[in-house]
């Protein structure tokens, strides 16, 4: 009796477990419908991140650009393997945004907003890691008191903003780096230091 009633007390805490990491994605059709402002020109966002910090597959990019899509921040760090899960993704990029720039939580309206590049194998198509990022994208943007912005791939076959179905060829997971870009903002210093997150280690900061 002992025994059985163990076994299925785990396999509750399992499912319960399951479904809870579950929640913690958004599918395209909810990103789509959460008003995510569109970039003007997403291409010269891509080629900038790309010509800043070399992404290659498992790089995640989070930047902050102000309401003239200039760049204000941007950090770099590469995902550990491990199951996708939004809360994990979530502190891993609030822990960037603290690192790189101050929060913008007294302000009533968020006047920045924060886009997420991530390098990755596969084609262009959603995944469900797709999902836990915009899950941990949107909810690091409302504890840092940004806008949460675009999530666009990058694949060997190019970039993807996804939800809006633009994208190119160039850059992509394999070209070198382009002539800087990202409305000819100069090189950020780079930023070192920081923690690091058990699931998620930083490669490079900037």
């Amino acid at each position: 009796m002992t025994f059985g009633f163990a076994s299925s007390s785990a396999a509750s805490l399992s499912t319960s477990a399951s479904a809870v990491s579950a929640s913690r994605l958004l599918e395209p059709a909810e990103w789509a419908a959460a008003g995510i402002p569109l970039l003007r020109n997403p291409r010269e966002v891509v080629s900038g991140l790309h010509a800043r910090h070399h992404p290659k597959p498992s790089t995640a990019i989070v930047a902050v650009l102000d309401p003239d899509e200039r760049l204000c921040a941007s950090a770099s760090f590469t995902r550990r393997p491990a199951p996708a899960d939004g809360w994990m993704f979530r502190n891993a990029l609030l822990a960037q945004l603290r690192r790189v720039i101050p929060h913008d939580l007294r302000r009533r309206t968020p006047v920045r907003t924060a886009v997420l590049l991530y390098c990755r194998e596969g084609d262009a198509r959603w995944t469900e890691e797709d999902g836990a990022w915009m899950w941990g994208l949107r909810d690091a943007c409302t504890l840092h008191g940004l806008r949460c912005g675009a999530y666009i791939t990058l694949t060997h076959d190019g970039w993807q903003v996804l939800g809006e179905g633009r994208g190119g060829r160039r850059p992509n997971a394999d070209s070198p780096p382009e002539p800087f870009a990202l409305s000819e903002t100069p090189p950020l210093a780079p930023r070192t230091g920081g923690p690091v997150s058990e699931v998620l280690r930083r490669a490079a900061a900037r």
